[in-house]
């Protein structure tokens, strides 16, 4: 059986276009293969973060990664900074990446260009996500276009290491997942759905009350011609919520588009399968929420059990590339 691993960052909360483009796949793997999910809470340091507001999104985004789906007996899902073998092993990533591999990394250029403060660990952050990768022997990462150059880069570092110091690190595929539903902004179409914070009107958070849904949706751009049918081209707003009401219902967005004649009942049928999709989510959400020292020992028992597969992959790559043993 193949290994997986994936990681989110607890960062804004969780929305609509997480769970139908990423998270479904993550709960469906589960199936298949060995699952490794973290949450990355160190990667969430790269940036400024409240500290209070940093251990609350943590633990918040851990219950609603359960409440999607994750099974702590089915797969591993622990928080990164519980293992310490992630820190020690992004070490040794940053001495085998090259310089210029990581000044080209185009996520750095992004968000440098946007951010008054840049620091180190933005320039430095893809090693950390090599480690992550690397330390489980895993096989496979899913991943989206914007993430494809990451990989590459983790695949790079460990045929170096490998090259250099002997067979040490298991060399991971990039594996694009199943087309999820492609989620836009609900005012913007054009762009994707995002966090609440940067869009409150065209983001959906997983939390929001079925009220705030409705309005959302109802409130959500289309266009001037009436006609219900998917064409992402020519109709982005229109073919955003076939695509969200067919994911919610199990259906193709030209399939729910059938017996839809008016803009009105494509809204008002779009929110009501979010809602009842939404509902059982919730309801596990908050009950989690209501017993935060049960999420805590699951994800104690998901770190143990990734310590053990790290810690060993880590010693092996301490040994080959010559430090002391103790």
């Amino acid at each position: 059986m193949s290994r997986v691993f994936s990681g989110i960052k607890p960062s804004g909360s969780v929305h609509l276009g997480n769970l139908l483009g990423a998270l479904r796949n993550w709960v469906a793997l589960q199936d298949r293969a060995e699952t490794v999910y973290c949450v990355v809470d160190l990667h969430a340091l790269t940036t400024p973060q409240d500290p209070a507001e940093l251990r609350a999104s943590t633990l918040s985004l851990a219950q609603m990664l359960i409440a999607v789906g994750l099974d702590p007996d089915r797969c591993t899902l622990f928080v990164q900074s519980h293992v310490h073998e992630h820190s020690e092993c992004a070490w040794l990533m940053e001495c085998t990446a090259a310089f210029g591999e990581l000044r080209r990394m185009t996520q750095f250029k992004d968000k440098s260009d946007q951010a008054g403060f840049v620091s180190g660990g933005l320039f430095t952050y893809p090693a950390l996500q090599a480690a992550d990768i690397l330390l489980y022997d895993t096989d496979e990462v899913p991943v989206g276009e914007d993430q494809r150059q990451h990989i590459e880069l983790t695949r790079d570092i460990a045929e170096r290491f490998n090259s250099r110091y002997g067979d040490t690190f298991v060399v991971p595929e990039a594996v694009v997942p199943p087309a999820g539903a492609r989620v836009m902004d609900l005012q913007q179409p054009d762009s994707k759905m995002s966090k609440s914070e940067d869009s409150p009107q065209g983001s959906i958070s997983l939390l929001d009350e079925p009220a705030a849904i409705e309005k959302k949706v109802k409130r959500a751009v289309t266009d001037s011609d009436g006609e219900v049918r998917f064409d992402v081209a020519a109709k982005p707003g229109v073919s955003n919520l076939l695509s969200i009401l067919g994911a919610a219902t199990g259906r193709e967005p030209d399939e729910a588009s059938e017996d839809i004649d008016r803009y009105g009942d494509l809204k008002a049928a779009t929110a009501e399968a979010v809602i009842e999709m939404l509902r059982p989510i919730q309801a596990r959400y908050h009950e989690l929420a209501a017993d935060p020292a049960e999420t805590s020992r699951l994800l104690a028992v998901g770190a143990d059990k990734a310590a053990e597969v790290a810690s060993t992959t880590l010693e092996r790559a301490r040994r080959n590339i010559g430090l002391l043993g103790r």
